[in-house]
């Protein structure tokens, strides 16, 4: 009686806007979105009342932060640097749920047969490739560096999108780059991989769940239920990964082999990659951190309870903020 209840209010709550597309960064690029493609498939949004016929994406950052909040329904999951930053001026937000807990989807490659790059301290004197400044290849290997001593050691380079930083590895400008899954499943035959970023860090959130805040207060129970939805994709995916690799296929346009190696090898990494929600303070000050240190943000603590409501995350999901 109480689903029928909640639905029936949802349904309500939507109606204006018909059948909705939600806001997820780097959408049928990235590992971030399986949970929603599953959620969508298996009938976990219309068992809330809400009618998801697909999903809108960006390259990411703050683009994809405005577009969530500018949408009809101005819910995404986003990037938590992004977040940080339209908090930061002034934007009307709050973060209602955690997203992606972890970097396993990151690997960093050199060339096939090339064996002189192993470890991390194997870097000293090389030339490393990542995206681009204050994005989170910037952080990692800012800060993975830093940790290792190897500050001033090593020659990082701007490369780019992920095709732009493997053609600069095959060319012979950098010595190692990296690619994200589900790219990495695609070119695991053609180099070598070196490690992979959850490795030498397993605690990096990387996305969030962001919502208007005007729009969460008049329609709670609205994002509640999209919390619960992308919950029970989730755990689909934990319980079902040979399943769900062939809705992410689907839904991503890419070869069901492709797509099954990407979940397994996310599955495999130690540690939590997609969240069921709640979250991983520590790995959101490792963020935090990264983006100090690639002076994205002024140095200083960040008070997450300004921004952080876990009130809209089931109970057994819920702990207090460390501000």
């Amino acid at each position: 009686m109480r689903k029928f209840a909640l639905a029936a209010v949802l349904a309500l709550a939507v109606a204006p806007a018909g059948a909705v597309e939600l806001n997820v960064t780097h959408f049928g690029t990235g590992m971030y979105g399986v949970p929603y493609a599953v959620a969508k498939e298996k009938g976990y949004f219309k068992e809330i009342g809400l009618d998801v016929t697909g999903f809108l994406t960006s390259a990411g950052g703050g683009t994809t932060v405005r577009n969530a909040l500018a949408s009809e329904l101005p819910y995404g999951e986003v990037a938590l640097p992004a977040v940080i930053a339209a908090a930061q001026q002034g934007l009307e937000l709050t973060i209602v749920h955690a997203g992606v807990l972890s970097v396993a989807d990151q690997v960093w490659i050199t060339k096939k047969g090339d064996e002189r790059i192993k470890t991390v301290q194997d870097l000293k004197g090389k030339k490393l490739g990542y995206s681009s400044p204050k994005s989170v290849t910037d952080m990692i290997t800012t800060m993975m560096i830093e940790d290792n001593k190897l500050t001033g050691q090593v020659e990082r380079r701007s490369v780019g999108a992920i095709g732009a930083g493997v053609a600069a590895l095959r060319e012979g400008g950098v010595d190692m780059t990296y690619v994200t899954q589900p790219v990495w499943a695609k070119e695991k035959d053609n180099f070598r991989p070196v490690f992979n970023s959850a490795e030498w860090q397993p605690r990096v959130t990387q996305t969030v769940g962001v919502v208007k805040t005007d729009f969460l207060k008049k329609n709670p129970d609205l994002i509640r239920g999209i919390i619960q939805a992308r919950r029970k994709g989730v755990e689909f995916i934990k319980a079902n990964p040979d399943e769900a690799a062939a809705i992410m296929a689907k839904e991503y346009k890419i070869e069901p082999a492709h797509a099954k190696a990407a979940i397994a090898d996310i599955l495999a990494v130690k540690g939590t990659y997609w969240s069921a929600g709640d979250f991983d303070y520590e790995g959101m000050e490792v963020m935090l951190r990264g983006l100090q240190l690639v002076k994205a943000i002024e140095p200083g603590p960040f008070d997450w309870s300004k921004v952080v409501d876990e009130s809209y995350l089931p109970e057994d999901l819920r702990r207090k903020p460390k501000s």
